[in-house]
């Protein structure tokens, strides 16, 4: 593939992380893919992004990208793309096609093997044919997410990316400097002078397999149009707090029974995906639901403040309010949501507003930071993973500290993010039941 065939962009940044390169590792570096998204995700939640979307490159960057989705707090999606194979030889690549009529043929190369322009119709054809039968097995019902790469960047740009921002766990360095020059900005963790492969860098270098790549993306993916419940309605809504505004989504089935306010933590947002699917498994139950940014993307840019749970309080206690006023909301029990840090700051506004709240849930929280935990009226359930062992004995704790009716439901096997098969269902469940039980019937 000819670089000179990449559309022309300005040249990007590159922020390289990476140590003085060797020419043989001394160590392997990523244990698996997922360990590499969760080394991104840490370097890239230190940067102003804003608003976002994380796309993966099939197969073995989706559980690299679902990582970042899942710590970002962002949507995710996939660039698919297919290599155009050469007539002679399928395996040398003399271009690349992905979705959006993005095609990309290296002339230099289809001259230099002598290929007619009918056989390099007929490649491109058949690649064609290829990334058609891949999107069907990958995306099934989902559809590609509204943007508004050098396939998959082009790709990008043309599904609506105003910026795009390429990061990749491990990568040769003169790969990194061609790819400054097609993106605005390219993120490397590691950039070895002698690349040999890229699995050489990995201890578990093992490709997911498409029903893997299926599950992650009907967590985090977007729906296609008409295949969400009809009864269910989203509002793009914005909550002045202060001299801020915070952007968020009201989700309001047809007859909403209660509403529940989420609250974020750990520099998360609206578009945290395991919010958003707990979200809309409560909006099927009958309950409305508010996800909304407690911080502005300048106040989320300071880490501080995720920290900062008497800000988080207020910002919520915002969001209350604004329900309250709302014509659709106004009288309907209310429950808080809190993951993270944001149940920290769940259990502070509840504490603040007595028999003003119903129910509050936790899911991998940390009510041990809450300001007045001892206050709290307000029947609170913690729902931890088993295997998030620390986080499971401040949990534990601060169980102690409660003096409101409680619970503390222990998702076996399951980690703090809630990653593994059937752990989110499980807090979903849970939390359906908990409001069952001591919301619905309340008015306030």
């Amino acid at each position: 593939m000819s670089p000179q065939r990449a559309p022309a962009r300005p040249t990007g940044a590159v922020v390289s992380l990476a140590d003085p390169p060797q020419v043989v590792p001394p160590r392997l570096v990523f244990a698996d893919r997922r360990d590499a998204g969760r080394r991104l995700a840490r370097v890239l939640r230190r940067r102003p992004i804003g608003p976002a979307v994380v796309l993966a490159i099939p197969r073995g960057g989706v559980p690299v990208a679902a990582e970042v989705a899942d710590a970002l707090g962002m949507p995710l999606d996939v660039a698919i793309v297919r290599k155009v194979g050469a007539p002679q030889n399928p395996e040398y690549a003399i271009g690349a096609i992905a979705e959006g009529g993005v095609r990309i043929v290296g002339d230099e190369t289809v001259r230099a093997l002598g290929l007619t322009a009918e056989s390099a119709r007929r490649a491109l054809s058949k690649a064609e044919s290829e990334l058609r039968e891949r999107t069907r097995e990958l995306r099934g019902e989902l559809a590609p997410i509204d943007l508004r790469g050098r396939a998959a960047i082009e790709a990008a740009r043309r599904r609506g990316a105003a910026r795009v921002i390429l990061a990749v766990p491990v990568a040769a360095p003169s790969s990194v400097r061609a790819l400054a020059g097609v993106a605005d900005e390219v993120v490397c963790l590691e950039e070895p002078s002698d690349l040999w492969a890229v699995g050489y860098w990995y201890e578990d270098f093992r490709a997911p397999d498409p029903a893997t790549i299926g599950r992650l993306l009907r967590r985090f993916g977007s729906p296609r149009p008409g295949h969400e419940q009809d009864v269910r309605g989203e509002e793009a809504v914005e909550i002045a707090a202060g001299s801020v505004l915070l952007s968020g989504r009201l989700g309001l089935p047809a007859e909403a029974r209660s509403v529940v306010a989420f609250a974020h933590g750990s520099g998360s947002s609206r578009l945290s995906p395991r919010n958003l699917a707990v979200a809309r498994a409560l909006e099927d139950a009958g309950h409305a639901t508010l996800l909304f940014d407690l911080l502005s993307d300048a106040e989320a840019a300071d880490r501080r403040n995720v920290f900062d749970i008497e800000l988080l309080a207020e910002r919520l206690l915002a969001a209350v309010a604004w329900l309250s006023a709302h014509e659709r909301t106004a009288g309907l029990p209310l429950a808080l949501f809190g993951a993270s840090t944001g149940a920290a700051a769940a259990l502070t506004a509840a504490a603040a507003l007595g028999e003003g709240v119903c129910a509050v849930v936790s899911r991998g929280g940390r009510p041990d930071l809450a300001i007045g935990l001892e206050d709290v009226r307000a029947p609170t359930l913690l729902i931890v993973g088993g295997a998030d062992t620390e986080v499971l004995e401040l949990n534990r704790r601060a169980f102690e500290r409660l003096r409101c009716r409680r619970e503390l439901i222990v998702v076996p096997g399951a980690t703090h993010l809630f990653e593994e098969q059937g752990a989110l269902e499980s807090v979903t469940a849970s939390t359906i039941d908990w409001l069952e039980r001591h919301a619905l019937g309340r008015r306030v």
